[in-house]
């Protein structure tokens, strides 16, 4: 039923070189066991039997046959790969069997060698004599046959070989030595129900531009390479997607960081070069032309962008999730992409709802995050969710609930234009392969009108392109399918048998899954955005670092870096290295030791800002180790300009002697530390308040005391020079009322009697009482009574 369903059991090989890959890795196995052979005997072993001349398919016209052709014409090469030279050789066109379904295409696809049952009677008189054909030569045949010769009876898919015949040394008589098969799609006439195609047209890169920028007024983006200068450049595979898109009837489907890089070269850009060089670009011209073509090619086409950076939806859905905010991308990346599209392409709508994980392949969790962002269509493929039971290729809509659709595009045809394309053959083979798949799916079912779906590989190749542009091209002209755009594949009418049932975690391919970003890869993206978001907030102009670095963040987890471990993780470390640099260069500038002398005093701190632009709200904390002894003024706002350093200005009051530790630290304006902390040490040697209160009560009880000492001796000079001049009654020695007498209560210096102390009056002659005292000089010659004081 797999078959029926147009489901490859096993994978397609695409042309001859993948039939030799696929025999070669068969075959290892018996090689190795062949130890007796020696290996350089092995290796000139030659080609025999139908694989001693190698037959090359280079065109097949029509690609698609129907009644207004007469006549079949293929052309190509042969080349004796063996090792003796072949004679009598012709080239004759053998009809095969008409085949039944998908799987019969796939295996004459693998099939090698002759075989006389299933590739046909050669075509009578339609063959091309050779001759002789020596070792290793090659040469061109072209083969014209009518149609009628080849006796298509009904509207399929007819197996076409090329053959060469001929004798060689080791077959002496005429056999096959050589056969090439190709497919011929036959339809006599319109088919009363059209396939109805959509093809997804791809325009995707890698990640070529970092987040690093010039510091001048225009931020001259930098490269990490250029490369993408060859890829829109004339033959370039960028270039080829879009001149062959143009004239397609595809929807193109577009990662908005390759128009933001390409538009980033229309002006200044420089490109990183060793040792942390850079140097000029010089692909402004060519940028310029190929947003001008792509401009021109859309403007008739569906554009469809996936969200900025093309995130790896399965690896956020299975290593992402764990952790923290990493969905949260999800969101701005596909705002940002309308809005990248609708800058760079003036005019141009991007539908943005839909999602196209790695290879189509889904599980319940992809389709959870994929949808989680508003991308209500989840581009799938059929080789993920597998149809069972039914003998037709059904629709690709597929409502999954919530109002999400899977749109399940053919993994056949998606797959159909894979490999190395260079050589004409194999690029003509995967062209009929893939016309002889989409004519098969309206024979399994022509009553019933389909719409399907071909989502092929990200990045094609510009001979991949080429060949499918031929293929289109062909596929658009048969009489069996109509082009259709990929939003109305999304609307189409589900088939009601077809499958809806999203596959679990555990069917996901292990193939795909060890290719996938690890869960470290997202908590650097969000560690790098917490720090995008903590610096820019000092910023005068945030968004000269906002665009910049949150596109690389975007690209971080971009699917393009899928079997590129070691290049992604490179691009991350890169990206944060350029930001904690930038970060660092908004600093404390060291400060030295100091001493405090006084009890209050000022210390500056200096901020440098090394960036080109200006930092603003940012705070200045001082703190003290030991506020008991020094503390510190408040907070300053900070604001400095490009290019300078500033010194703020703190004050500071000591209460104590002693060293103490001070640390500086900056803040953003949300209040988070921002750069690392300064501290410096302060010595505090002022004495404390207390100290000088009792320093100044004692230098005060001195003053106190001095003044006393001088009190007394004036007025004892006084009375000294009062006795004198009253005859000598009344001295210091034994006058009354001296103030050098003994310290007896009697103050006024009278007896107990009334009278003076030598026998006379009281005050020292014929005074009353109350008179006032004789001032007697302090140098009394008088002798001094007994026990007296007497100061000199």
């Amino acid at each position: 039923m797999a078959e029926a369903a147009g489901f490859p059991v096993t994978e397609r090989p695409r042309g001859r070189w993948l039939r030799r890959a696929a025999a070669l890795v068969a075959g290892a196995p018996l090689l190795a066991g062949l130890t007796l052979v020696p290996a350089a005997q092995e290796a000139h072993a030659a080609p025999s039997g139908s694989r001693t001349v190698d037959v090359d398919i280079d065109s097949l016209s029509p690609s698609a046959a129907g009644k207004g052709d007469d006549a079949v014409t293929v052309t190509g090469s042969i080349t004796n790969e063996g090792s003796s030279t072949i004679t009598d050789g012709h080239i004759g066109l053998r009809r095969g069997p008409v085949l039944n379904n998908r799987s019969s295409i796939d295996d004459v696809a693998r099939r090698t060698g002759y075989s006389a049952g299933l590739d046909g009677q050669e075509v009578g008189g339609k063959t091309e004599k050779v001759g002789k054909l020596a070792p290793g030569v090659s040469q061109p045949f072209s083969l014209r046959v009518p149609v009628k010769k080849l006796h298509l009876s009904k509207d399929g898919v007819y197996q076409l070989g090329v053959s060469f015949s001929g004798r060689s040394k080791g077959a002496p008589y005429a056999q096959v030595l050589g056969i090439e098969r190709t497919f011929l799609p036959w339809q006599e006439g319109e088919a009363s129900k059209k396939t109805q195609l959509s093809y997804m047209w791809p325009l995707i890169s890698k990640t070529h531009l970092t987040a690093e920028t010039e510091g001048d007024e225009q931020q001259t983006p930098i490269f990490r390479d250029d490369k993408l200068a060859a890829e829109i450049a004339p033959g370039g595979r960028l270039q080829q997607l879009v001149a062959l898109g143009k004239d397609l009837p595809v929807t193109f489907v577009v990662d908005p960081d390759l128009l933001a890089t390409v538009d980033a070269m229309t002006g200044r850009y420089k490109v990183e070069g060793p040792n942390g060089t850079t140097k000029p670009g010089r692909n402004q011209e060519v940028a310029k032309q190929w947003l001008s073509d792509l401009e021109q090619a859309v403007q008739a086409h569906e554009v469809v962008a996936l969200p900025f950076g093309d995130p790896d939806i399965a690896s956020l859905a299975h290593k992402g999730r764990v952790v923290p905010s990493a969905l949260s991308h999800l969101g701005p990346a596909t705002d940002l992409a309308s809005r990248t599209v609708g800058t760079v392409l003036p005019g141009v709508k991007a539908r943005t709802d839909f999602a196209w994980p790695v290879e189509g392949a889904v599980d319940s969790s992809v389709v959870d995050v994929a949808t989680s962002a508003g991308a209500h269509n989840v581009i799938a493929r059929s080789d993920s969710m597998r149809q069972s039971g039914l003998s037709y290729t059904p629709t690709s809509a597929r409502p999954i609930g919530g109002g999400n659709t899977a749109v399940v595009a053919d993994a056949g045809l998606s797959s159909a234009f894979t490999g190395d394309l260079t050589k004409a053959g194999n690029a003509d083979l995967a062209v009929q392969n893939f016309l002889a798949q989409s004519l098969m799916i309206n024979l399994q079912d022509p009553s019933r009108q389909r719409s399907i779906v071909v989502a092929p590989q990200r990045m094609p190749t510009a001979s991949q392109a080429q060949a499918m542009a031929k293929a289109v091209r062909a596929l658009d002209d048969s009489g069996w399918a109509e082009a259709q755009d990929l939003s109305d594949a999304a609307k189409a009418k589900p088939d009601p048998n077809a499958i809806r049932q999203v596959p679990g975690t555990a069917s996901y391919p292990a193939s795909l899954r060890k290719h996938e970003l690890p869960a470290a890869a997202f908590r650097q993206a969000q560690e790098t955005r917490t720090a995008l978001d903590d610096f820019k907030v000092i910023l005068a102009e945030p968004w000269r670092v906002e665009t910049p670095f949150g596109n690389a963040i975007m690209r971080m987890m971009s699917t393009e870096w899928r079997g590129d471990a070691k290049g992604a993780e490179a691009f991350r470390k890169s990206v944060r290295s350029y930001l904690d640099g930038l970060t660092t260069k908004v600093h404390l500038i060291q400060k030295s030791d100091a001493t405090l002398s006084g009890r209050s005093a000022t210390i500056p701190v200096t901020v440098q800002n090394n960036l080109v632009r200006g930092v603003k709200g940012m705070t200045l904390r001082l703190t003290s180790s030991q506020p008991n002894r020094l503390n510190m003024s408040k907070q300053q706002t900070i604001d400095v300009e490009g290019g300078h350093s500033q010194s703020f200005k703190f004050d500071t009051t000591a209460h104590a002697n002693g060293p103490v530790q001070v640390t500086a630290q900056l803040y953003t304006a949300d209040g988070k530390r921002y750069g690392r902390a300064m501290t410096f040490e302060v010595n505090v040697t002022e004495i404390t308040a207390t100290v000088m209160l009792v320093i100044a009560g004692g230098v005060l009880l001195l003053v106190l005391a001095g003044v006393r000492i001088y009190l007394q001796r004036k007025r004892a000079a006084a009375r000294e020079d009062d006795g004198g001049a009253d005859g000598g009654t009344g001295t210091d020695d034994g006058g009354a009322g001296s103030d050098g007498g003994d310290d007896s209560p009697d103050r006024d210096g009278t007896g107990q009697d009334g009278t003076g102390r030598d026998g006379g009056p009281a005050d020292g002659g014929d005074g009353q009482p109350g008179d006032p005292e004789p001032d007697t000089g302090s140098e009394s010659t008088g002798a001094s009574g007994s026990g007296e004081k007497v100061d000199r």
